[in-house]
């Protein structure tokens, strides 16, 4: 049985939002959850369904392979919810913000000092990614104070460790059988507490500021790609962790050219009496040369000719695709009176042997309206 749409298990649109996606599994979790439906398989089913879909979601790398892939991106254990770990780390997510980590552990990844990952979208040509490219942008993000080293207090003054936790970051509380344990609200999860803050970030550790980058664009890229900067987003608050840059890439229609996979196609306008009497012809390819290819007497309009070879890069790989040009025989027009002199004596000589299609055609027109 096909799985599930993700988008349609959590009831979101597929441009949904990061907080739209955390309300809309809080609220299908809430009408699963094992604990509100005892001895029923069916929403125990579904309770599964739905963090299996947040769990991949909510992660913007699963959530771009599964847009891009569908659960396909997912088979061999890839994604999120095949196995006891996939099902809890969704629930865990949204529940630890409710109740705390039920599990009295602390995840590296769900430190609350980490900096927020950055978008940055680029359009790129197809002749860029063809052959790959070296492109310096500018991006604006929060990066370490100078003045502080990132701790947010003030020069000759430091932090003093948090009362209320110990230093922990975390607080714990027993709750019945359970031990609930939530990020410390006195000092935000970092542990210390500012007493003299500095005075250019305001006890924040980070400040605002441009920052330049070379973002190396591989040969072969495709619609959609992403590329990740690893330490390259925002700087954590008072030295938290840094996150990552995406650089999500979009290539501009070509005049000329259209790009299927590793393939390229365009369409050559064919003079003819090059069509009639064959020839040969120049193309360009997308590399910046020319190709030549011979013109077969009588080519008509849609022949195809193939260029292996001569396609697109195709990404991680020496080899390439092909270029596949499709001939467009043009009628020729503003005849003089010469030219037209000249066809009017073909066409009096014209027969079944030169234009076989169309007498074909019409012979067959010609038995139609006899059976009718």
């Amino acid at each position: 049985m096909a799985k599930q749409d993700y988008y349609d298990l959590l009831g979101v649109d597929r441009n949904a939002s990061e907080s739209e996606l955390k309300s809309a599994f809080r609220k299908m979790a809430m009408k699963y959850h094992p604990d509100r439906n005892p001895d029923d398989p069916a929403a125990e089913k579904s309770f599964k369904e739905v963090n299996e879909a947040y769990d991949v979601l909510k992660d913007d790398q699963k959530r771009a392979a599964y847009d891009q892939f569908g659960h396909e991106a997912f088979e061999g254990g890839m994604g999120g919810g095949q196995g006891p770990q996939g099902f809890a780390s969704g629930f865990s997510d949204i529940f630890d913000q409710m109740f705390g980590d039920i599990t009295g552990s602390r995840r590296g990844d769900r430190s609350p000092n980490r900096g927020s990952d950055l978008r940055y979208n680029m359009v790129i040509s197809l002749e860029e990614a063809f052959s790959g490219k070296q492109e310096e942008i500018q991006v604006t993000t929060a990066v370490t104070c100078d003045a502080c080293s990132g701790n947010g207090s003030e020069k000759g003054s430091k932090p003093t460790v948090c009362g209320a936790c110990g230093g922990q970051g975390r607080i714990r509380a027993q709750q019945g059988f359970f031990t609930v344990e939530r990020t410390c609200s006195a000092c935000g999860g970092v542990g210390e507490v500012i007493n003299n803050p500095c005075r250019t970030c305001r006890g924040m550790g980070r400040i605002q500021k441009d920052k330049n980058l070379s973002v190396n664009i591989p040969a072969g890229v495709e619609e959609g790609t992403r590329i990740r900067l690893s330490g390259e987003g925002e700087a954590g608050p008072r030295n938290g962790s840094t996150g990552d840059l995406y650089i999500f890439l979009s290539i501009k229609e070509h005049p000329i050219f259209k790009r299927d996979g590793p393939n390229i196609y365009c369409r050559v306008p064919l003079a003819m009496s090059t069509a009639a009497l064959g020839g040969q012809i120049e193309v360009p390819t997308l590399g910046g040369g020319r190709a030549r290819i011979s013109i077969k007497p009588g080519t008509q309009s849609g022949t195809q000719f193939r260029l292996k070879g001569k396609g697109m890069s195709i990404l991680r790989r020496q080899d390439m695709g092909d270029l596949f040009v499709e001939a467009a025989v043009e009628t020729p027009v503003n005849l003089s009176k010469d030219q037209k002199s000249l066809l009017q004596q073909f066409a009096e000589t014209e027969s079944s042997k030169t234009s076989p299609e169309a007498t074909s055609f019409f012979t067959k027109v010609k038995d139609l309206w006899k059976d009718l």
